[in-house]
């Protein structure tokens, strides 16, 4: 009687294919591309549309405050209030309390 030997072939092969469906479904979820990294490049997108339109609101605050101190538009009561915040006047009839 013939003694079989095991054959080592299909279970390598089984091996080498599981190993790798395992890389491949690693990588899709995990991976540089993967479902993970996507997720957080779209949470970052949308905090930097959010600060876009932060800034995007404050440019025009300082465009309106640019064109009402402009030549051609001169607003006193704007002029007096940046006088006040950035140089520090007070008018001598005002008394400061700190």
């Amino acid at each position: 009687m013939q003694r079989k030997r095991p054959r080592f072939g299909p279970v390598l092969f089984y091996a080498i294919a599981g190993t790798f469906g395992a890389y491949l479904t690693f990588s899709a979820v995990q991976g540089e591309y993967g479902l993970l990294h996507r997720i957080q490049i779209e949470a970052d997108a949308a905090q930097l549309r959010a600060e876009r339109d932060r800034l995007a609101g404050e440019l025009s605050v300082l465009e309106n405050d640019t064109h009402r101190l402009s030549d051609q538009y001169l607003d006193l009561d704007l002029l007096d209030q940046q006088a006040r915040e950035v140089l520090g006047y007070v008018r001598s009839d005002e008394i400061v309390l700190r």
